[in-house]
C-alpha cells in the first residue's frame, strides 16, 4: 500500500507542478508539451567565471574528503583478495557485440547509413552484458544471472523514468538532440524508449560490478557518523521544499536548472521519510556511505560512457548549461558530469519502487 501511495503521490507531483508553476507565470503550456520536443525557446546564461568558481569549489568540498578516504583506504592482503573466476563465454559475446556497435555507430560507411541514427541502443546492451560478466568473473554473481526477472523489468521501469527527465528538460532546456529531426512523433517514442530502456538497468549494474571491489567497500563502509533525528519533521521540510522548486523550475531555468537532477530524488526520499520507511541515508547513522557513493560512482561511469558514445555518434544530444558551460569533455561541459552523481542515487531510490531495498543491487544498497 506505501508503495502505490509513493508511486501515486511522486508521479502527480513531478509531473504537475512544473506546468503549474509556468501556467501561474502565464506561460503558455503547449510549447512545453510538444512532441516531438524539437522547439527551443530558454536563453541561457552566458559563462560566468564567478559561479564557475563557486560551483567548483562547493564539489570539491564534498567530493575530495571521500576522494582521500578511497586513496587511502587499506588495502587487502593478496590472499584475500576475491577469488576471479573464468571471464563468462556470453562476456566475450558482449565484448564482440559492443564493439561492432562501436564501429557502427561512430563510422560514416555508405552502407551502414541505415542503422546510424540506432546505434545508441545495441551500445548499451553490450555495456549492460560486459558489466554483468565483469561481476560474475569476480563474484559467481551478477544482476543478469541471479535475479533475471527483476533485471527484465527494469528496462520498461528505465525507459518511464527516462521520459520523465525528458518532459522535465522542456522546462530547462539543457540537452536537445541532433539528427532526429526527420522522425514522425510516434517514430520518436518508438526510437527514443528503446535506449532510454537501458538506463536502469547500466547504472544498477555498474553498481553490483563496483560492489565487488574489496577497496571501495571498505573506503566507505565505516566513516563518518550523521545523525538523523526528527526524521518525520525533516521528511515533510524536504517535501515542502522540493516541490518548491519544481514549481518554480520552469520560471528562473537559468538559476533553477540543478534541481532538474535533485529535486525527482528528494521527492521520493522525503516520501519515504515521512512514511516512516528506510532510505537511501539510513546507513549514514552507522557511518556506512556504500549505499551513497557507489550509486553516486555509478551514474559517474556510465556517465562517462554515455558521454563518449554520443561525441561521435550520427544521431547525437548536445548541452546548453547556463552560466558553467565551459571546458568541455565530449558534448558535456565539465562541471555538468557532477550531475551524475546525484542521479545514480535517483537510479536506485526509483529502481526501489519496483523491489524491496534489499533486493535492489545485493548486499549494501
Amino acid at each position: 500500500m506505501k508503495r502505490a501511495v509513493k508511486i501515486c503521490v511522486s508521479g502527480v507531483l513531478l509531473v504537475g507542478l512544473p506546468l503549474l508553476g509556468v501556467f501561474l507565470a502565464g506561460e503558455p503550456l503547449d510549447r512545453y508539451l510538444e512532441f516531438p520536443p524539437t522547439t527551443r525557446y530558454v536563453d541561457h546564461a552566458a559563462f560566468s567565471w564567478t559561479a564557475f568558481a563557486g560551483v567548483f569549489l562547493f564539489l570539491a568540498l564534498v567530493t575530495v574528503p571521500f576522494l582521500i578516504v578511497a586513496v587511502d583506504a587499506p588495502k587487502l592482503p593478496r590472499v584475500y583478495l576475491v577469488q576471479m573466476r573464468s571471464f563468462p563465454w556470453w562476456g566475450w559475446l558482449g565484448i564482440l557485440w559492443l564493439a561492432l556497435a562501436w564501429v557502427l555507430a561512430w563510422t560514416r560507411l555508405p552502407w551502414v547509413g541505415v542503422v546510424q541514427s540506432h546505434t545508441f541502443t545495441p551500445l548499451w546492451l553490450g555495456y549492460i552484458v560486459v558489466v554483468n560478466a565483469v561481476t560474475f568473473e569476480r563474484t559467481g554473481h551478477c544482476l543478469l544471472r541471479d535475479r533475471t526477472g527483476y533485471f527484465v523489468a527494469l528496462f520498461p521501469l528505465s525507459a518511464l523514468f527516462w521520459w520523465f527527465f525528458e518532459y522535465l528538460n522542456r522546462f530547462v532546456q539543457n540537452w536537445y538532440y541532433v539528427g532526429v529531426t526527420e522522425f514522425s512523433a510516434l517514430e520518436y517514442f518508438f526510437y527514443a524508449t528503446l535506449p532510454f530502456s537501458t538506463v536502469l538497468p547500466a547504472v544498477l549494474s555498474t553498481i553490483e560490478c563496483l560492489e565487488s571491489f574489496s577497496g571501495l567497500d571498505r573506503a566507505f563502509r565505516d566513516l563518518w557518523v550523521i545523525e538523523l533525528k526528527h526524521g518525520t519533521a525533516l521528511g515533510w521540510a524536504c517535501l515542502l521544499l522540493s516541490c518548491a522548486s519544481l514549481t518554480a523550475i520552469g520560471i528562473w531555468p537559468n538559476i533553477l536548472f540543478p534541481l532538474v537532477w535533485i529535486s525527482p530524488f528528494l521527492v521520493i526520499l522525503s516520501l519515504q521519510a515521512v512514511l516512516g520507511e528506510e532510505t537511501i541515508l539510513s546507513g549514514l547513522t552507522e557511518g556506512d556511505w556504500r549505499p551513497v557513493w557507489l550509486p553516486a560512482l555509478a551514474g559517474l561511469t556510465c556517465g562517462f560512457f554515455w558521454e563518449l558514445w554520443n561525441s561521435q555518434s550520427l544521431a547525437h544530444w548536445e548541452y546548453a548549461v547556463p552560466y558553467v558551460h565551459r571546458f568541455q569533455l565530449f558534448e558535456m561541459p565539465l562541471l555538468g558530469y557532477a550531475g551524475y552523481l546525484p542521479f545514480g542515487l535517483e537510479c536506485v531510490v526509483v529502481a526501489q519502487l519496483l523491489s524491496p531495498r534489499k533486493e535492489v543491487t545485493g548486499k549494501s544498497i
